[in-house]
This record gives C-alpha cells, structure tokens and sequence, in this order.
C-alpha cells in the first residue's frame, strides 16, 4: 500500500515537472511585441491593439490615427522576470518543487502608441497564465506586474513605471487560469532631441518586491471629555 502511494506521488511530481519545464518554452513562443495571434487566448484584448511600429496622431497633430515618422518603442519581458512561482509556506526564497503552489508565467504582449501634441501615449497589454503546482489549491493569487518605460544607453533611465497587481481565481487544485492585464494610459513626453526615441524600451515582468508601501492611517486618538468644574465644598 505505501509502496502505491510512493509510486502515485512520484507519477504527479513528474508530471508536474514537466510541465514547469516547458513553461520558458512555450512562454518564448507565445509571447509577441506587436500584438500577434496565439492559439492559447482565444478572443484576447490583445488581438485589437495596433500591429503598426508606427505611432499614430491624436487630435491637435492632424487626422486622428493617421501614422506618425514616430516608432512605437518595442517591448520585452525584463531578464528574469518573466515567471514567478508562489509557495504554500511563507517563507521567502525560491519554493522547493513539493511546495510550489502557484506560477505565473508571461506569455504575450502587444503595445500601441498615440502622439498628441507633444505626448506620447502608451497602451500595453500583457497576458499570461497561472498554473498550479504539487501545493496547489483553489485560491486568489495576487500578480505584482511592472510595466516601465526605460530609456537605454550608459546609464538607463526609467521615464515611466506602473505597478498592478493581478487578480486570479483559482477555482480546481489543478488547473491553468489565464490573465490579461491592460493599461491604456502609459504616457511621457517626446525626448529632445526626437532621436532619443530610439532608446526608449518598455520592459515587463514580475516585481514581487515592488509594490508601494501601503500608507497607514494615523491612530485616531480618543476624544477626551472636558472635565466639570469641581463644585464648592458645602458647609
């Protein structure tokens, strides 16, 4: 009997260490800077976005949506930050294979850009999927995704960064849940000089370690009554 559930335990590990395996792969193959086709989202926002480099005109630069001489700055998954895998226990650091719950993986990008009087405008879309691990169950997993506009050379610049967080529901112990994350108002001006363009790159991924620190509010301190005058002491 131990040897059986030994034997099935080994089974579901493989299993699932294939999968995690072919995750870069297919992560490679799906994702896209101009808003290309793939066969894992069906119906995507993503398919609407502009396949143009091209930014186009907004409303004070002549006909709206006509093309620019302006390239929309191409868009790549930062260096290590294209998957995140999320532990059942609560301690920080890589999980060990037994005790991954979750991984999140990007899979597809697209961008388009609008330039009105002087601005550029951004709308970046990232898409992606959660799948769960040997820990997994059902669950809401949080994504921390950093979208930032840097421009490259000696020392990059970041012109413009936007964290979100993600929400997916998990509803089986095993399953894949896509996501989609949109922002349509990624926005900064145009450099001087207009070449510097060239440099400018959008970088996505994960940031586990970047989200805002959430404010606390002050401790409301009780009112305290006014007290009485004390009344004269009778004879």
């Amino acid at each position: 009997m131990m040897g059986e559930r030994r034997s099935h335990a080994t089974r579901r590990f493989a299993g699932y260490a294939v999968l995690l395996g072919l995750m870069p792969i297919l992560a490679g193959c799906g994702t896209s800077g101009s808003g290309g086709g793939s066969s894992l989202f069906s119906s995507s926002a993503l398919d609407f976005f502009s396949t143009s480099p091209k930014a186009t005109t907004g409303p004070a630069d002549g006909t709206p949506g006509s093309p620019t001489d302006f390239d929309c700055p191409s868009i790549q998954i930062r260096t290590g930050a294209a998957t995140m895998m999320i532990s059942s226990k609560s301690s920080e650091g890589e999980p060990s294979a037994l005790d991954l719950r979750y991984q999140g993986t990007i899979m597809r990008m697209a961008r388009e850009c609008q330039v009105n009087a002087g601005i550029m405008t951004m709308k970046v879309g990232v898409e992606g999927r959660v799948i769960t691990g040997p820990a997994g169950s059902p669950g809401v997993v949080e994504l921390p995704l950093r979208i930032a506009v840097v421009q490259e050379g000696v020392t990059p610049k970041t012109i413009v960064s936007r964290f979100a967080k993600v929400t997916v529901t998990v509803t089986n112990a095993a399953e894949r849940v896509l996501f989609t994350h949109v922002d349509p108002d990624i926005t900064f001006p145009l450099p001087q000089p207009i070449a510097n363009l060239d440099a400018y790159v959008v970088y996505v991924g994960f940031d586990p370690s970047g989200a805002p620190p959430e404010k606390k509010k002050p401790a409301v301190k009780p009112k305290t009554k006014p007290r009485s005058p004390a009344k004269p002491a009778q004879s």
